[in-house]
């Protein structure tokens, strides 16, 4: 009997010790989960602080990869910069994973600064603004290994960190389709004022469009209007004998305007020039005014100023 009183009180002395250390995990877990949620609390306030020094916050956003959404963000950024908006535009590359836009506007070279107030963001043409993942690797062999969670971190950083100061408009490039990223950057902006509008491009081929029904449908879900639709690569004429070619066939876009009941921002064609200024770091639209390209890059941006300032 004695034995068996002492593995008893043996057990129960055991239990009794593994029950106080569960309950001293348990609320350092809750201590942590509470400075966490502090943390979190806080970063919110600073994007909001940020967001409301933006007038018009505008994300580019397409079904799948492919179709050139980097370079109608870059263009379309230098089209509002240049149409009087000199240090008042800014863009995000929140493609985290494969991030270009500061190769397509000659910034890569540059060092983020920071300072009391937070990270201050590249400068690239007419003085716009940039921050991306591409100016924080060591390398261009480097690739971003990172699950949803980390991206999502990262986008919040880059939102609440980035001194972006006042600016007219603020554009975000988004990867392709409706992910991690995607659903990050529309969730925190809409803490804010909320996005002013949401700019979607395809190219006209079926395929294409397909997926950016899926776009629309995402962009509706989030209750974020749809500024319109972007057709890219829409035709392509021949600089040799003028006759023009349907590579990806054409109309695909304004169909899907239509069929969805959402604006049709306009056609971009196809022209080399584009892919050899973006190349050399030079916006193509300043390089070539005259283009049928540029001319839609400028007339899209018209339409997207009538909308927003009315």
């Amino acid at each position: 009997m004695l034995v068996l009183c002492a593995v008893t009180q043996n057990i129960n002395s055991s239990a009794y010790s593994k029950c106080r250390s569960l309950r001293g995990k348990k609320m350092g877990a809750e201590s942590e989960f509470e400075k966490r949620k502090r943390e979190i609390e806080e970063q919110e306030q600073r994007i909001k602080t940020w967001m409301s020094k933006i007038k018009h916050k505008i994300v580019v956003l397409s079904g799948k990869g492919g179709v050139g959404k980097s370079t109608v963000t870059a263009n379309l950024a230098v089209a509002l910069a240049w149409k009087g908006r000199p240090n008042q535009v800014g863009i995000l590359d929140a493609d985290i994973t494969g991030p270009s836009i500061p190769k397509m506007l000659g910034a890569r070279k540059q060092v983020l600064e920071s300072g009391p107030p937070g990270i201050f963001p590249a400068l690239g043409p007419l003085g716009i603004k940039i921050i991306s993942m591409d100016f924080l690797l060591p390398s261009d062999e480097t690739p971003v290994i990172w699950r949803g969670p980390l991206k999502s971190a990262a986008i919040r950083q880059f939102l609440a960190d980035v001194v972006w100061g006042d600016l007219e408009y603020l554009i975000i490039d988004l990867p392709p389709g409706t992910g991690d990223e995607a659903l990050s950057i529309m969730q925190l902006i809409q803490l804010t004022q909320g996005l002013d509008g949401v700019v979607i491009v395809t190219i006209p081929s079926e395929v294409s469009q397909l997926v950016v029904k899926k776009a629309v449908t995402f962009t509706r879900e989030l209750k974020a209007p749809v500024l319109g639709i972007v057709e890219n690569m829409s035709g392509f004429v021949c600089p040799y004998c003028g006759r023009r070619v349907d590579i990806f066939r054409s109309g695909g876009g304004e169909k899907i305007s239509k069929d969805l009941g959402v604006p049709f921002l306009g056609k971009v064609p196809l022209d080399q020039r584009i892919c050899e200024d973006a190349d050399q770091g030079m916006p193509f639209i300043v390089r070539h005014p005259d283009s049928p390209a540029a001319k839609a890059f400028m007339e899209i941006v018209e339409k997207i100023e009538k909308t927003l300032e009315g």
